[in-house]
């Protein structure tokens, strides 16, 4: 075959396989498989991973690169029969600062001590009695228990976020607790600021 030969058999593959691609007839592609749909447990998990809810709600281990998750108490709060320091409440007055447990385990403020609650389904100290609807309403009224006369849902946690979610995001959520291994751990309640000192 001489050159003249090779370069029209060059052109001819090359015009075959415009022709092929603009006609639809060309290969197809291999796509990829579409990823499985998540469960409303695996979606539940994902939410609260991202969403930081393990930040204050796990306990956590002190390592040498600092704290790390305690996997074995996932969710289940403030670490029972924790020992608070001494609160200089100087500190925590409007406008200066609020204070935290290095395992974020307790919160100090203007609204006094606050501690993460027991999500696992513990039905003495958790989430165990819980039904949906009870969950869904204390997110919608950002009050503890769902109560409409209680207290508000203490800071630090940003229940208005939750509040954004849909009812089918807040029932993936639910499942997951749910699914969690019930861990008896009771919860403080929360320590009001000490009264303001009479002049």
């Amino acid at each position: 075959m001489n050159t003249k030969q090779i370069s029209l058999t060059a052109t001819a593959v090359a015009l075959c396989g415009i022709i092929l691609y603009q006609t639809g007839c060309a290969p197809a592609q291999k796509e990829e498989a579409p990823a499985p749909a998540m469960t409303s447990v695996e979606r539940g998990k994902y939410l609260v991973s991202i969403g930081g809810c393990n930040d204050c709600h796990t306990p956590k281990i002190m390592t040498d690169k600092g704290p790390v998750f305690d996997e074995s108490l996932t969710l289940s709060g403030h670490r029972q029969g924790t020992v608070l320091p001494e609160i200089d409440w100087n500190n925590v007055a409007p406008g200066k600062f609020f204070m935290m447990g290095q395992d974020l385990g307790y919160f100090i403020g203007p609204w006094g001590v606050s501690f993460p609650y027991n999500l696992t389904p513990d039905t003495a100290t958790g989430t165990g009695a819980w039904t949906f609807e009870l969950f869904q309403k204390i997110v919608k009224t950002g009050k503890h228990m769902g109560m409409e006369n209680g207290r508000p849902i203490l800071p630090p946690m940003f229940v208005e976020v939750l509040q954004g979610l849909t009812d089918e995001d807040l029932h993936a959520i639910f499942d997951y607790l749910k699914s969690l291994p019930p861990i008896n751990n009771k919860i403080p309640d929360p320590i009001p600021p000490p009264a303001p000192a009479q002049s």
